[in-house]
């Protein structure tokens, strides 16, 4: 981040040189879209949410919206968190792909990383429509979503925290929001862990094989969160209406809304 700005616009006009002329379409589209008013806002709480990585992972954001027209993807959140963390300071290396557990060591911490870009999204619920595979074994009875259940509490004992990158334009994309709206919301482990005092009902009626199931955490009568078994052939766990209320948003980015190039 401390690099000569000077040394830096020598070095990469020294590289335009060398492009083609589609090549330079392509770029001058992205430093068209870097000049986009982009409103950022990171919690001064935040442990590692400052100004310069929202500026710097806004930037990113920015970038994609140039050349897409599709919301940040899971697969490029995890590599381009990596990056960000890693330009301002902080050390992170991305797990194996297919690893089970976390997705990025974050120092000494391990983070799951979720995304959520669907067009039911809602301001104030999110909704993780996979939280984790299920995969074969028993499940016929409301005592086996239990075990499900459990199962889930192993499978959090592979990271230490949980963070979800949410667009939330993509609910207003049939409308023509000119902005696209992003957030970072880090869920808390210990919100979720409060499954354990719930009841798990199995959906009777469904027709599906195995039945789904689920159980609901309230607090003061209100709807915290609710762990839903997905039965039929995929066979994994949703986390549903999960109120941000009892989440933490460690930032938030919003900037008007361009087509890619053609």
């Amino acid at each position: 981040m401390d690099e000569d700005p000077e040394a830096q616009l020598a070095a990469v006009s020294k590289a335009l040189a060398s492009l083609s002329s589609s090549q330079l379409e392509v770029l001058a589209g992205i430093v068209e879209g870097l000049g986009a008013e982009l409103q950022v806002y990171a919690d001064p709480a935040s442990d590692f949410a400052n100004a310069a990585f929202a500026q710097t992972f806004g930037d990113l954001l920015l970038i994609h919206h140039t050349l897409s027209r599709e919301s940040f993807s899971k697969d490029k959140f995890e590599h381009g968190l990596e990056t960000v963390l890693r330009r301002v300071g902080v050390p992170a290396t991305l797990a194996a792909k297919g690893n089970p557990g976390h997705d990025i060591t974050v120092g000494d911490e391990r983070w799951s990383l979720k995304t959520q870009a669907d067009r039911g999204i809602k301001p104030d619920r999110i909704h993780i429509s996979k939280f984790m595979e299920l995969g074969r074994g028993q499940w016929v009875t409301e005592a086996d979503l239990a075990g499900l259940r459990d199962r889930m509490f192993a499978h959090m004992q592979g990271y230490d925290r949980i963070f979800t990158l949410r667009t939330l334009s993509a609910a207003r994309a049939a409308v023509h929001d000119p902005f696209h709206h992003y957030e970072l919301v880090e869920i808390p482990k210990a919100l979720l862990l409060r499954a354990a005092g719930a009841v798990c009902v199995m959906r009777q009626d469904s027709r599906q094989t195995p039945k789904p199931g689920s159980c609901t955490v309230t607090e003061n009568g209100e709807v915290l969160f609710e762990l839903y078994f997905d039965g039929g052939t995929e066979r994994k766990l949703q986390v549903k209406h999960l109120a941000k209320s009892a989440c933490y948003v460690h930032a938030t980015w919003r900037f008007p809304r361009a087509d890619p190039p053609a």
